[in-house]
């Protein structure tokens, strides 16, 4: 009865979730116009959307399962998650309003158009799409993975792992073909509504039924795991403040260049959207505590949980004690967290491969929309064949996925700023930031001295890009200046009027 509730709950929902993607387009140029309007809503997404779209980037189906088993393994690290993302919000203050104003400039849809816009090489474009690609994948095998946990396990064991990724791949890939961004947006109004209900609820009612209150649940965690409430945390994890801080660091500046977030820039109807954005954004990330102490609580209910099972440690509090009604509620605003980032994921692959890649093909170049979602199907069910058949065979990529797309801030971020930068010089960092961080994180060695990696192959990566581009030639582009370097609207607008 508990299975056919919960999965019953789940259904309705899911079906809910599909509805709001067709709703999307409703009578929206022909079913969805072109390329733009796909990819990046025709850039006219105002405050809320762009608030909640950007909002779903921090809650992933590692909001429910990475927080609270990383609390549960380790403790304090996890803190980490908060500190970059509230870190990022401020840089993309800054950076988000450039990189909109700079795409709405010359007509560009993501970081690939942008890269290839700057150095003036088409080529350069797909290459960094293929690279991007790379990283990418693996989060959404993960969320693929993710939601097959939550599925499976708030239906009791219902619904088998298998038919649980299948679910996952299929509303995912259904309502992202047709409504693109737009119904992402939509979607994630619904997700954050959940979230915020749900982890409210969660945030007093584990506290209240297992400890009668906070107070004698913190006294027994300051007692009895007070090693979880320092560095490096419970274990020989590594993870101490260096680490910490490096990663935060290193994080808060990747965040603002992923493609995901990108994309989310480039949706809003202007640059003011993006800085109050910037400003309310900081506030949600106070709901990411929630499953990181609910994941330490698990330590006195259910101890002993080790590995994989440590992800569950939240959910197991919830089937034990939650009527089924409330654990299908719940499960929702878990498969939705996972959906929705995939959602975005699967998108910019599309995007980045129609725009960039495929458009290289003469064939291709019209049908830019099509090809595009195409690229979506394929990139779904690639995750989803690897999933089902080497579920291990991307957890250790997964782990330089953030590490890797960092490697791209000299090229993007400094190329984009500074017209000295020539394309040999950014190449050359890349490859060797790349082949830095990989060799690090393949050999174990991550963290390397106590720091993040990433950071350490981002420092080699930069100092190469400085060192080949001051030792080569100037590269030769009779563009000007506001035709290669992106700046803030604002400052723009300055210089216009100081000019008249």
């Amino acid at each position: 009865m508990n299975a056919a509730v919960a999965t019953s709950v789940f259904g309705v929902f899911m079906v809910a979730t599909v509805a709001l993607g067709l709703l999307a387009v409703r009578g929206r140029r022909g079913g969805g116009g072109g390329l733009a309007e796909w990819s990046v809503g025709g850039r006219s997404l105002g405050t809320v959307f762009i608030w909640v779209l950007m909002a779903g980037e921090g809650y992933t189906s590692f909001s429910y399962l990475g927080a609270a088993g990383w609390g549960y393994n380790y403790g304090a690290p996890v803190l980490y998650v908060v500190a970059y993302m509230s870190c990022g919000y401020a840089v993309g203050y800054v950076v988000g309003p450039m990189l909109w104003a700079y795409a709405r400039k010359h007509g560009l849809v993501g970081i690939t158009d942008m890269v290839a816009h700057r150095f003036g090489r088409p080529w350069l474009g797909a290459l960094v799409a293929v690279l991007a690609t790379v990283f990418l994948l693996p989060y959404i095998q993960l969320q693929i993975t993710g939601m097959g946990v939550v599925v499976s396990t708030i239906s009791y064991g219902a619904i088998s792992l298998n038919w649980a990724y299948f679910i996952a791949f299929a509303v995912t890939t259904g309502f992202v073909v047709v409504s693109g961004l737009r119904g992402s947006a939509w979607v994630s109004v619904l997700k954050d509504l959940l979230v915020i209900v749900t982890l409210g609820f969660l945030a007093v009612y584990v506290p209240v039924h297992y400890f009668d209150g906070y107070g004698p649940f913190l006294d027994r965690l300051v007692s009895e795991k007070s090693e979880w409430l320092t560095f490096p945390g419970h274990g020989d994890s590594g993870l101490g403040q260096a680490w910490f801080i490096t990663t935060s660091f290193l994080n808060s500046l990747t965040v603002v260049i992923f493609p995901t977030t990108v994309a989310g820039y480039l949706g809003a109807k202007n640059a003011d959207v993006l800085r109050r954005n910037a400003m309310w954004l900081p506030a949600y990330n106070v709901l990411l505590f929630v499953p990181m102490l609910l994941g330490m609580a698990a330590l006195f209910v259910v101890p002993g949980l080790v590995g994989a099972e440590s992800n569950l440690a939240l959910f197991k509090l919830v089937t034990d004690s939650l009527p089924a009604w409330s654990v299908g509620v719940i499960g929702v605003a878990a498969a939705l967290s996972s959906i929705v980032p995939m959602a975005v994921f699967m998108l910019v692959i599309g995007t980045m491969w129609g725009r960039s890649v495929l458009s290289l093909v003469p064939r291709w170049e019209r049908r830019q929309k099509g090809a595009a979602q195409l690229v979506v199907v394929v990139a779904g069910a690639l995750a989803l064949l690897l999933t089902y058949t080497a579920p291990n065979t991307l957890v250790r990529l997964s782990l330089i996925s953030y590490e890797g797309m960092a490697q791209l801030l000299p090229m993007v971020l400094l190329g984009l700023m500074w017209r000295r930068l020539t394309l040999l010089g950014a190449l050359s960092g890349l490859v060797v930031g790349v082949g830095v961080v990989c060799g690090f994180v393949f050999t174990e060695h991550d963290p390397v001295w106590g720091v993040n990696a990433g950071i350490v192959a981002l420092a080699v990566n930069l100092a190469v890009a400085l060192a080949v581009t001051y030792a080569g030639p100037r590269e030769r582009d009779a563009r000007p200046d506001d035709e290669v370097l992106a700046r803030d609207e604002l400052e723009a607008d300055r210089v216009v009027v100081n000019a008249r």
